[in-house]
């Protein structure tokens, strides 16, 4: 990481006003397992340069953090003993088996596919099957990934079936970063379903629906919430919040039936370190010949994230019957004259005439009947 800085230096290993320039590494991301092959090791060599004063730091890595291990979702099937036979999971107890891994590949929902099933392995050409309800069930464990338990997915299968952004915003969706996640392959089918709801936001009927209407208010708020959320989740590795924040601006949006320019071309940039195949497509789309790589990362507004309206909850002797918005500079008798008039209030009051009105300005209504 040195001689990165100064690759071309044949004089010395590292120039000081160079090393002083680029400064130390931002971060070092690697697995806790590797810490005495990789991190150990590199902090030796690097407090030995700096003794020798070949290098200005004693410690070149500011930020140490450690992935969590994605684990494997182990599938069995159960031999009867002494046969060839295998039982379906449910019908296991009624005979004495031997619980075998087998190839998830092979599996799909923990079904397994008898005849790849038999195309796996020479010794079990001639297997039988015994099934329940013409299905054979697997049973499952999650365990560390591994050759030996067939339980290693490999990723070239995924990008083949659902594309590259869908795997990488999936292993990003499974959980916190530092912790350690079960991978499980029809969980990618929920993200996949949402990268597709994506592409409809911008596309109805192969025709892109791009505009230069100006947002609404609900428009704008969606967005600079999610821009705040993800600007804030993303300095803290928190990738599976960001993609959550996402999902919910983009089932807002889809709602609105949002159009505008305005609040598309900032949607796709803070996708784009997310599913950045997807966000470079739509960027061409809008008409830009640069790479979306290249457009700055947008920072939300706070005008657009203040409260306007307030969704009052309206109770009737303190029990809470319904709510009711209004603006929250809306006058307190406007309120009260608004709530009476209200189909839902006439309901509850019976024609008969309410006692007293309390209203909370940006709280709560309570009518005394």
């Amino acid at each position: 990481y040195f001689r990165y800085m100064d690759a071309n230096n044949g004089e010395q290993f590292v120039n000081p006003d160079v090393q002083a320039y680029w400064k130390d590494v931002d971060l070092y991301l690697g697995g806790a397992e590797h810490a005495t092959g990789h991190l150990l090791y590199s902090r030796f060599w690097n407090k030995f340069l700096f003794d020798l004063g070949l290098v200005n730091t004693d410690e070149a890595f500011k930020k140490l953090v450690n992935q969590g291990m994605i684990q494997g979702r182990s599938n069995f099937v159960y031999r009867v003993e002494g046969t060839n036979q295998f039982v379906s999971k449910g019908l296991k107890k009624d005979y004495k088996t031997t619980k075998l891994h087998v190839d998830v590949n092979i599996v799909t929902n923990d079904l397994l596919d008898t005849e790849k099933f038999k195309a796996w392995r020479p010794d079990f050409a001639d297997a039988e099957f015994i099934l329940e309800d013409g299905k054979y069930h697997c049973g499952f464990e999650v365990e560390k990934m591994s050759k030996s338990k067939y339980n290693v997915v490999n990723p070239d299968d995924i990008v083949s079936r659902f594309g590259a952004d869908t795997l990488r915003l999936y292993e990003m969706f499974l959980g916190p970063l530092e912790q350690a996640k079960p991978w499980n392959t029809a969980g990618i089918s929920g993200v996949h379903s949402f990268l597709k709801k994506v592409w409809r936001l911008f596309f109805e009927d192969e025709t892109l629906r791009l505009s230069d209407v100006e947002p609404s208010a609900a428009e704008f708020k969606s967005l600079h919430q999610a821009i705040k959320k993800v600007n804030a989740d993303i300095t803290q590795f928190s990738f599976n919040t960001c993609i959550s924040t996402l999902m919910i601006c983009v089932n807002e949006l889809s709602t609105e039936k949002t159009s505008s320019r305005k609040i598309l071309e900032p949607l796709t940039v803070l996708l784009a370190p997310f599913a950045p195949h997807l966000a470079e497509e739509l960027w061409e789309q809008f008409g830009h010949t640069d790479s979306i790589s290249s457009a700055p990362y947008p920072i939300h507004e706070e005008q657009y994230l203040k409260e306007t309206v307030k969704e009052y909850p309206v109770s009737f002797n303190g029990k809470m019957r319904f709510t009711q918005a209004y603006d929250l500079d809306m006058d307190r008798s406007e309120i009260e004259k608004q709530i009476l008039e209200n189909e839902q209030t006439q309901k509850y009051l019976e024609g008969k005439p309410p006692k007293k009105v309390i209203v909370v300005p940006g709280k709560i209504i309570n009518i005394v009947v």
